[in-house]
């Protein structure tokens, strides 16, 4: 009787609704950079979504679940950056059996595209006509990535995971000053459809900060999801109406701006699957470094940059000279990525010699700890490496839409996720799915438009079928085969180099994580200059490395990390931004302070 009793309790809680501690929307949770204690963290942008993922790890669920609750939330109250109109890449390690798995969730081009779908007489469309446009969207991977990762490894169904995000979405949130700049930079396009003028510029305006916002499309549709599980979204009316939309966009009538239909096919979306693929791994120091393998790029970029690094002792080097070192590997591996890297089921991606340390050494000696390299500099051969070679034309790094998220969540048992998803730029192509409440992703524009260096091949054009290059890097570092440290971030192609510096500021040069996430950022891409925030700019080590040769060019932020790492005493830490997009929300079940 007794054992009965407590299966109905444990029952009841796990399908109630789950309700972030903020009983209204009026009362918004706070933003805390870090959490420590027990029972499992969650670490995110937004401070309803790691409630949720919180509330999921206090009544049971895992890992997984909450990752996947979080996910669904951050589609309510980061719309912008990320959705089930999107995509995204997913990876866990397994405490039971010490093993790190990954799913694919990346958005796929429509089976018409060909190598010249962003091309019109002869010459690449304007990127802000393909952004803002049916034409740029691809087949979202984030509804099969959720169902893919519970089915795997999670303990709730879909049902259960998504229904916090439902609540939330139709009870509502307070709008913070993100939220309302996010659509207040967006709002000429916005208005130009007629769904998302509808449901984001009530009025005319964008929401106030400190209002609620609601979207009951949007928990209509996650009602969908649960009570017909993905195939609603892939096979049925919520599939229909997204092709709906991409073939014909909710143009408002007397609009100037030229919006290009695309030609995705429910067909399209019918055959879409996010397969489960071997992760990246180098082994760096005393650690395995697990990462995100090809169509994106996180995985090897980062890998190869930490094997150049190897042969440096990082902790012993100067502030400078660390940082000369940190910026060139990322150089050099950016270099190899645009030339080698891309969709593996269309060319031949050489991911295992790219992460060979007898390439990454052939690379690491053309580093001067006098004199920086001008870029963009050409790549290498990694299946047939030769000390100090390059081979080519360099071949510059392309544009990427930076307004990604990332999660990060550890369960009392041990399991971690690390989950980088998107709908490519803020606010993905504009287009809100008429009558369903979620932005449809620009991802398609993430392919080269024509061959970035001309007469060279370029892995990166689009194909039928075929997933464009990511720079997603959501990664988990082993000691001794078990999990010390998870972390990602959105950024476009800074996403590589912000993980490698949180990576080398924490593994090699011992900074606490919360101020190795704070630091100033800097992020070179195989490019002329690099970019830099105003705070390293001015920072003591800017006019040494001006004097070394590296150039700079100012912009506002790079980077949103959230993160998770394993205390020595058992305990868990999450850490996120002190005040990049406002700061992160990191969250612990029990925390001990």
């Amino acid at each position: 009787m007794l054992r009965s009793t407590v299966t109905s309790v444990l029952a009841s809680l796990l399908v109630a609704p789950l309700l972030p501690a903020a009983a209204s929307a009026a009362e918004a949770p706070p933003r805390v950079p870090e959490a420590v204690g027990f029972g499992g963290v969650v670490s995110s942008i937004d401070p309803d979504a790691s409630q949720i993922g919180v509330d999921v790890l206090r009544r049971g669920g895992n890992a997984v679940d909450a990752a996947v609750a979080v996910a669904a939330a951050l589609g309510v109250t980061d719309p912008f950056s990320a959705g089930i109109g999107g995509g995204g890449f997913f990876v866990h390690y397994d405490a039971r059996t010490h093993r790190v798995s990954t799913v694919d969730g990346r958005e796929t081009a429509p089976a018409s595209a060909k190598p010249d779908r962003f091309v019109e007489d002869g010459v690449a469309i304007p990127f802000a006509e393909a952004v803002t446009s049916g034409l740029s969207v691809g087949v979202p991977g984030t509804p099969r990535t959720w169902q893919q990762a519970l089915r795997q490894w999670g303990t709730w169904s879909l049902d259960q995971a998504v229904r916090p995000a439902e609540e939330l979405a139709r009870r509502g949130f307070t709008v913070d000053a993100t939220f309302h700049r996010q659509v207040g930079d967006n709002a000429a396009r916005f208005a130009d459809f007629s769904s998302t003028s509808a449901l984001y510029l009530p009025g005319g305006a964008p929401p106030a900060v400190g209002s609620t916002f609601r979207n009951p499309d949007l928990a209509d549709t996650y009602r969908e999801l649960r009570r017909h599980g993905v195939s609603a979204f892939y096979r049925g009316e919520v599939g229909r109406d997204l092709v709906a939309a991409v073939r014909q966009p909710p143009v408002v009538a007397g609009t100037t701006r030229k919006v290009r239909p695309g030609d995705l096919t429910e067909a399209d979306l019918a055959r879409y699957e996010a397969p489960l693929r071997e992760p990246t791994r180098v082994r760096y120091r005393d650690y395995d470094v697990v990462g995100m393998a090809p169509p994106s790029s996180g995985g090897t970029t980062a890998g190869e940059a930490l094997n150049i690094l190897e042969t440096t002792d990082l902790g012993a080097e100067t502030p400078v000279q660390y940082l000369h070192r940190f910026l060139e590997a990322s150089r050099l591996s950016f270099a190899d990525r645009n030339r080698w890297v891309g969709d593996p089921a269309f060319v031949d991606v050489p991911t295992r010699e790219l992460l060979s340390q007898r390439f990454a050494d052939s690379r690491a000696c053309l580093i001067s700890p006098t004199a920086a390299m001008t870029g963009p500099v050409a790549p290498g051969d990694p299946r047939d490496p030769k000390p100090c070679a390059a081979t080519g034309e360099p071949a510059a790094t392309p544009y990427e839409g930076t307004d990604t998220t990332h999660l990060t969540v550890a369960d009392r048992w041990g399991n971690v996720v690390a989950y980088t998803l998107t709908i490519e730029q803020e606010g993905g192509s504009g287009i809100v799915v008429p009558g369903r409440g979620f932005l449809l992703n620009n991802e398609l524009t993430d392919f080269s438009f024509t061959p970035v260096t001309p007469g060279v091949p370029d892995p990166n054009l689009p194909g039928p079928g075929k997933r464009p290059r990511s720079s997603m890097t959501p990664t988990i570092v082993l000691q001794h085969g078990k999990p010390v440290l998870a972390l990602g971030s959105p950024g476009g192609a800074s996403i590589i180099t912000t993980v490698l510096q949180v990576l080398t500021q924490r593994l090699d040069r011992g900074t606490p994580l919360v101020q190795a996430i704070a630091a100033p950022r800097a992020s070179q891409r195989n490019a002329a200059t690099t970019q830099a925030e105003a705070a390293f700019l001015a920072s003591p080590e800017a006019e040494p490395l001006r004097a070394l040769g590296h150039r700079f060019t100012s912009t506002a932020e790079i980077g949103a990390v959230t993160a998770v790492e394993r205390l020595p005493d058992g305990r868990w830490r999450a850490a996120a931004e002190t005040s990049r997009r406002g700061g992160g929300a990191a969250r612990a079940v029990w925390p001990t302070r």
